[in-house]
């Protein structure tokens, strides 16, 4: 795993997550403000899963969680959870390194968790068509 922000005493801002990214800064930061514009997501800063997993932005809709965005070093990993037709639904127009990554989902009821990490241009847009299936975009 990527080095996140581990220190559960000490809330970071999300200033703080953006520069943690590093290089991957802006892709965290358009990925965070398309979720709360286009899925008009609710954002907190929260530590949501434990030590192993550090600080993360959770976006939901109304109580509905959407996804967790781990700031890491020089990257984010999305968490988020979709039904096996969500991901049949995109399946086909992923990279074949996302394609990789939902067949060795995290099986759960109908469907899987995802912990998919972004730390290029054809990452996030993967993500960002998950997430467009996610809200129903």
């Amino acid at each position: 795993m990527n080095t996140r922000m581990l220190d559960k005493q000490k809330k970071p801002t999300f200033e703080d997550m953006a520069a943690h990214c590093g290089k991957s800064r802006e892709l965290f930061i358009r990925l965070n403000e398309w979720l709360s514009e286009s899925c008009h997501t609710a954002r907190e800063i929260d530590f949501p899963y434990g030590n192993n997993y550090g600080w993360a932005v959770a976006h939901r809709k109304k109580k509905k969680l959407i996804c967790n965005v781990f700031a890491e070093e020089d990257g984010f990993t999305i968490m988020l959870r979709l039904s096996n037709e969500q991901f049949r639904s995109v399946y086909d127009r992923m990279e074949k390194e996302t394609q990789e990554c939902i067949d060795n989902k995290y099986p759960c009821g109908d469907g899987g968790w995802l912990h998919y990490r972004v730390a290029d241009e054809a990452r996030f847009c993967d993500i960002q068509e998950m997430l467009k299936t996610k809200c129903g975009l």
